[in-house]
């Protein structure tokens, strides 16, 4: 490898490391040092004040009626109850709902099939009314007017007696709650939970027993504080927020800052799609059923809880059609909560799978996960899974790494007397760069030979990268022995260890740049490279071993048949 290829290699190495310091400071809330985002001034006024009450639970405010009916912001309290505020839990084979008979609003959800790798013992809680965490998804109705209140999530609501757990035959489990009639209007919601599932059925009847018609708006909104998830890694950066999906603009995600800065470009009206709030592995989200048309929005609100100084609310507003006296208007949405289990969300939903989110590298990283999965049915290991499809990768790439390391074993054959004549000509700069290249033509040997069939590769393996860091299947999934779960650390740093003797190995085979700074840099830089898997999934450590036992016996057979016996190339410090 000569010194222009390195240089190269070694300008691309540098600018990723910047990058990567960049994201890590914005991830642990600092302004990147390298390559600062412009911001724009902003204050406490700009985000939209709701007033607070004694309890987080009652403080996300009832969104504004749309264009159709007043403009004006309904009450945030409703008509004093005197009936204490209670929650009713109900439970299928995979989820643990928590309801707060207040508005019937999800306070708390419990997946039972996934363990929280960060608290010993217990299971993964998305949605949590608590001291730490603010995470709600809650509906209501919206007036046309102040005097027109109607039930709201703020509503005491009665929950109708039944069944709480999913019995041992049945298929299904429901809970019903029904809200006291306000200006003529009354409300029942009924959620239905099904066996082996997280899309939630939720029936929203509006029934008018009053003497006029009405034409309420029904609402849906996730509220969620601005904090990271526990566990969160400083290492590599996920995205915490809201997403919208239309069929118009497809999936747009929003971050929290940009919120709170009224920097939000999504679209704001459509007959499909849905709301979401998304991060690491799980996310909910309000899915209205197609044709039914509703107003998108992103805001946030200050809810005087000490958990955050503000959340940030994702809704949708759906103006109904004008129910008659004596009507009943029923509605039937889907909330979804659970993991990005990217089959199941295909099934659900045209486009929910878009919440497990590969980037611009999609267009690759959906087949590499199809491939995955079908290695997974077959071997039954998510592990030996990654060693069997980056060996599969490896082998469609061979010829194109044949290719490189031909020109990397060529490069070495002629670094000696490339060093002679450094060495010789070290005072005439000029003249050495005019027989370094005579050299080259002699010996039929392109510089650059080696860098393309890499540079090719590089997207790929980026994209399996992501597919790994994403797969919410490789949580609490074994490999062998001491790897209980690919998707955190090796507790042992046994596999870090190795990925760092490999990366080693793999340098020493490499040749020695002439420049002594060069080569001690050579080996200074993939060191410091490796201490970060130290910290990273251990099903990803475990895809760059492989790729790198792989590299290295595809580059020893190569030299070897090329009549360049590996030689290691050791530091000299």
């Amino acid at each position: 490898m000569n010194d222009i290829r390195r240089t190269i290699l070694w300008v691309i190495f540098g600018f990723s490391m910047v990058l990567l310091w960049d994201q890590w400071q914005v991830h642990n809330g600092h302004k990147a040092t390298f390559f600062p985002t412009p911001t724009t001034a902003s204050s406490s006024k700009e985000v939209p004040a709701i007033a607070a009450s004694s309890t987080a639970t009652n403080n996300a405010g009832v969104p504004s009626a749309v264009a159709s009916a007043s403009s004006m912001t309904l009450p945030l309290a409703d008509a004093a109850s005197s009936k204490a505020k209670e929650y009713v839990d109900v439970q299928s084979d995979v989820l643990k709902l928590r309801f707060d008979t207040e508005g019937a609003t999800v306070s708390r959800v419990e997946f039972l099939e996934h363990a929280d790798v960060n608290h010993v013992g217990k299971n993964v809680v998305l949605l949590d009314d608590s001291k730490d965490r603010i995470y709600l998804a809650q509906t209501g109705l919206i007036g046309s007017a102040t005097s027109d209140a109607l039930p709201t999530h703020k509503s005491q609501m009665t929950v109708h007696p039944g069944v709480r757990s999913l019995q041992k035959y049945a298929s299904e489990v429901s809970v019903t709650f029904e809200s006291p009639v306000q200006n003529g209007v009354k409300l029942v919601k009924t959620y239905t939970l099904k066996r082996g599932a997280y899309d939630v059925a939720v029936k929203h009847e509006i029934v008018n027993v009053g003497q006029q018609d009405v034409a309420p708006q029904l609402y849906f909104q996730l509220v969620r504080d601005g904090n990271k998830p526990t566990g969160e890694s400083s290492f590599y950066s996920t995205f915490t927020g809201p997403a919208v999906y239309t069929e118009a603009k497809k999936y747009q995600k929003v971050e929290f800052a940009d919120i709170k800065k009224k920097k939000v470009d999504v679209e704001k009206q459509s007959l499909n799609g849905y709301i979401a709030m998304v991060q690491h592995y799980f996310f909910s989200a309000w899915i209205l059923p197609d044709g039914l048309n509703r107003n998108i929005s992103l805001d946030a609100v200050d809810i005087g809880s000490s958990v955050a100084d503000c959340c940030y609310r994702a809704t949708l507003i759906a103006p109904l059609d004008t129910i008659k006296a004596g009507d009943t208007k029923t509605v039937a949405a889907t909330f979804y909560v659970g993991p990005q289990e990217e089959k199941k969300l295909e099934a659900v939903y045209p486009g929910l799978e878009l919440v497990k989110d590969y980037g611009w590298l999609t267009i690759m990283a959906k087949p590499l996960y199809w491939l995955l999965d079908k290695l997974n049915h077959f071997l039954g290991n998510w592990g030996w899974s990654i060693v069997a499809l980056v060996v599969l990768l490896k082998a469609g790439f061979y010829w194109l790494n044949a290719h490189a390391y031909r020109s990397m074993a060529k490069m070495k054959a002629v670094n000696p007397r490339i060093m002679e004549m450094r060495e010789r000509l070290k005072d005439n700069p000029q003249q050495m760069q005019m027989e370094m290249m005579k050299i080259y033509r002699e010996e039929k040997v392109n510089p650059m030979g080696g860098c393309l069939p890499i540079a090719i590769q590089i997207p790929v393996f980026i994209a399996l990268y992501w597919v790994l860091l994403s797969t919410v299947e490789m949580r609490n999934a074994p490999w062998i022995g001491w790897i209980h779960d690919l998707a955190a650390p090796d507790p042992f740093f046994i596999l870090p260890l190795t990925m760092t003797a490999t990366t080693m190995l793999q340098t020493a085979l490499n040749p020695a740049p002439p420049d002594p700074m060069q080569a001690k840099m050579m080996w200074i830089m993939p060191l410091a490279f490796s201490v970060m898997f130290f910290f990273f999934p251990a099903g990803l450590v475990l895809y760059w071993i492989t790729n790198n036992v792989l590299s290295i016996v595809q580059q020893w057979v190569i030299n070897t048949r090329m009549g360049v016996p590996p030689q290691f190339n050791l530091p000299k410090f």
